[in-house]
């Protein structure tokens, strides 16, 4: 089980470095999505990946194994945020898109030669 966690956190920490490294703001914004699931998957990981388990420990099953229910708030509240951020950025790239009619994310020709 930790295999294909890590597996997938690595797979989408890739793709999201590859595809914010592109010039053009559509693969850029998904790839901040795909990092900030990789993230989310993370935190979620580090609260015990275990099957069947309880979030909260009981006192009265001595042996028994419980989960920790933080990670599982705090991946909640980071998917609220990163929704929020991308439609914040998506908004920004359409902005820029309508002004210029380009969305390519590089310094244009002629405005790098008058600096």
């Amino acid at each position: 089980m930790e295999m294909l966690v890590a597996s997938a956190v690595g797979i989408l920490t890739a793709a999201g470095v590859y595809l914010v490294l592109r010039l053009r703001t559509f693969p850029v914004i998904l790839g901040l999505s795909l990092l900030s699931y990789a993230v989310n998957v993370f935190i979620f990981a580090s609260g015990r990946l275990m099957l069947n388990a309880p979030p909260i420990l009981d006192p009265y099953s001595e042996g028994m194994s419980y989960t920790d229910p933080l990670p599982q708030a705090l991946v909640l509240t980071a998917i609220v945020i990163s929704f929020g951020m991308t439609a914040v950025t998506v908004m920004i790239a359409l902005g820029g898109f309508l002004s210029d009619r380009d969305d390519r994310i590089d310094m244009p020709e002629e405005a790098g030669e008058d600096a």
